[in-house]
């Protein structure tokens, strides 16, 4: 394999002129316009996809929103198909990373990883769909250590506000952290919340493989992580949340699978007490309570059936009442909405034997930020790739698969996140 330096791309954005990938070439390209000294030198990036013609437009439109005459000059276009395997090895061969936006993931993510493994990439993507990120663990892992690259994936929304924000509630408390859980309210402006339908169809095919996921892990062979401390009790479907008098779900995305894999990585490789953690939404009122009860009980009964997937994937708007769409936001929705992410962690004061005795120490952090699936996630998805490139030297010793706690928890991506507006605070000092 070539040597990092000699390949010609730092970065390569595949499936750039998607719904999500359009917003990360405006992500890519800011950081290449602002911080983008790499090493000393400016950041080498293209864009990749089947349309030249798309590509093209994506890069126009970046440029305008940008407030620059053009990006066309110093950014490459590569044609690449996800059903080519001839053409994904080429975009390999050329990039140091590839971010991948090409989802759902479950179809069309296994292509992109090996290609990238087979030719000493590296690779990032936003998937929230935990049978395709340890499927990827099982297949790849081993391979992508041996070539050296690494291989992480939920590195959007799902999972690196609550991936990241366990390990930075871990390090803010004097003590050893044994818990934790977090609540996520997103704020909407008058126009409403939505989301693109590429999120729904990873949710409706998900949903519909819980069974295959279990069978993976049992292939996988997990190791149990140890509980230490007193053990996280679970709470109920829908439960009254005092903190913030409204009722509360438990989160359905990657993010406690992700968490696990993360805390299970760094008890066995690097001997840290493992954190337990559940991860909870907070829905609103009783009103929120009922509707939301009908469209699951719905979502759930058709999720079971082929015919009932294809009617929740042909009509996203209608099963999700105006939720998720095919058009995605409005850039009014997105500006309008924002995501607080709060953090209850507990845990023993420093001289504390974790294994004895109640928790005697809490404390409460929080990440807040943008609108969470077209500017949070590619704020995450570039700052990994930026810290995958840059600080190289605190990256895991070896290549692998790896939740982006694992790969990036000594690296500086909290701070990146902080300073591009994904923003990591302590809201209550630890009290003993």
């Amino acid at each position: 394999s070539t040597k990092a330096a000699e390949r010609p791309y730092d970065v390569v954005v595949f499936g750039a002129s998607g719904f999500t990938g359009q917003f990360v070439v405006e992500e890519v390209a800011r950081a290449a316009a602002g911080e983008g000294r790499l090493c000393g030198g400016p950041l080498r990036w293209a864009v990749a996809g089947r349309s030249r013609e798309k590509l093209r437009a994506v890069l126009e439109r970046a440029a305008e929103r940008l407030g620059k005459a053009a990006l066309g000059t110093e950014v490459d276009v590569l044609l690449c198909d996800v059903g080519d395997a001839g053409s994904l090895a080429a975009m390999a061969r050329q990039a140091r990373v590839v971010l991948n936006c090409v989802g759902p993931y479950r179809f069309f993510g296994e292509p992109v990883v090996e290609a990238c493994v087979e030719n000493g990439a590296s690779c990032i993507d936003i998937s929230g769909e935990p049978q395709f990120l340890e499927g990827m663990y099982l297949k790849y892992n081993e391979r992508a250590a041996e070539k050296g690259v690494y291989v992480v994936g939920s590195c959007g929304f799902d999972s690196i506000p609550a991936d990241m924000g366990v390990l930075y509630t871990r390090d803010k408390l004097k003590g050893t952290l044994t818990a934790v859980e977090s609540f996520l309210s997103v704020k909407s402006g008058p126009e409403g919340v939505c989301v693109h339908d590429g999120t729904w169809k990873s949710a409706v095919y998900g949903l519909a493989d819980e069974d295959n996921l279990r069978k993976l892990r049992k292939k996988i062979g997990y190791a149990p992580v140890p509980v230490v401390g007193a053990k996280l009790k679970r709470r109920g479907f829908v439960f009254y949340n005092q903190e913030f008098k409204e009722y509360s779900i438990p989160f359905m995305g990657s993010d406690g699978s992700v968490v696990k894999r993360t805390q299970r990585y760094l008890h066995t490789e690097l001997q840290e007490t493992p954190v337990q953690y559940g991860g909870y939404v907070n829905i609103g009122g009783l009103g929120s309570v009922i509707k939301l009860m009908f469209a699951g009980m719905l979502f759930l009964l058709l999720v079971k059936f082929n015919f009932g997937r294809k009617l929740l994937a042909k009509y996203p708007e209608f099963f999700s009442a105006g939720r998720f769409t095919k058009e995605g936001p409005t850039q009014k929705q997105m500006d309008g909405t924002s995501f607080t992410m709060t953090f209850f962690g507990e845990g023993y004061s420093e001289g504390q034997d974790p294994q004895s005795g109640k928790p005697n120490v809490k404390i409460c952090t929080e990440v807040k930020g943008p609108e969470p699936g077209y500017v949070a996630t590619p704020i995450a998805m570039v700052q990994a790739a930026v810290s995958l490139l840059e600080d190289a030297a605190s990256l895991p010793k070896r290549g692998g698969v790896y939740s982006p706690g694992a790969a990036f928890s000594k690296t500086k991506l909290i701070d990146r996140l902080n300073r591009r507006g994904v923003e990591f605070s302590v809201i209550s000092k630890p009290e003993v």
